[in-house]
């Protein structure tokens, strides 16, 4: 399971990013030069960042170029409120596939009350509160996405339980800033959670 970072400014990390151990998460206010042949995901920036329209577009259009390496963009979306989440998003899905990237759907808060457009996205992304992303509602809704084939990502990973816990219920892909502190030190930690040989279970996690 591929664990999504930022650069963090350490040549170690950036050096797993380039032998693909890790993944790069770019985003429009990042401000870092993503160097060529990583693997990468373009987040929207609404968790932690103002999120601004125009600026996420523009960066997609200019990162177009890139998009066959790109594991996923994410649509926009609103930080707990799956309905709100929907109408923000569902503009852009046809729009973001257009330039060549899988489309990311970020699962919020009360998803399971909503139909759910499988075929307009690529990529199950689950947000929402803690309590809801390691509810059973979210597990619910993950193990739909895998039946249809759909590849799911999980937001804010930042401890071998939490990846285990994501690892478990499916997850092919996570991210997090755990190593935006002390990222010399802390690498190792996730290149050791990545290379789990046993597929851990809810009991482990």
């Amino acid at each position: 399971m591929l664990y999504f970072a930022n650069p963090c400014g350490a040549d170690s990390v950036m050096t797993a990013m380039l032998t693909e151990q890790l993944g790069y998460i770019d985003t429009p206010r990042q401000g870092n030069v993503r160097p060529e042949g990583v693997t990468w995901c373009a987040d929207n920036g609404a968790f932690s960042d103002r999120f601004n329209e125009a600026d996420w577009w523009r960066f997609l259009v200019e990162n177009a170029h890139a998009a066959s390496t790109c594991a996923f963009a994410v649509a926009p979306d609103v930080v707990g409120d799956a309905w709100r989440t929907m109408i923000r998003s569902r503009p852009w899905f046809a729009k973001i596939r257009a330039l060549g990237y899988p489309v990311a759907l970020v699962a919020q808060d009360g998803l399971e009350h909503q139909p759910i457009p499988w075929h307009d996205f690529d990529v199950l992304f689950i947000g929402g509160s803690t309590e809801w992303k390691l509810g059973p509602e979210a597990r619910v809704i993950v193990a739909d996405a895998k039946s249809r084939g759909k590849r799911v990502h999980m937001g804010r990973v930042n401890s071998e339980r939490r990846f285990r816990y994501a690892k478990a219920i499916g997850c092919d892909s996570v991210d997090g800033t755990f190593l935006t502190f002390g990222p010399n030190q802390n690498l190792p930690r996730v290149l050791a959670w990545s290379r789990l040989n046993q597929q851990p279970t809810l009991e482990d996690a």
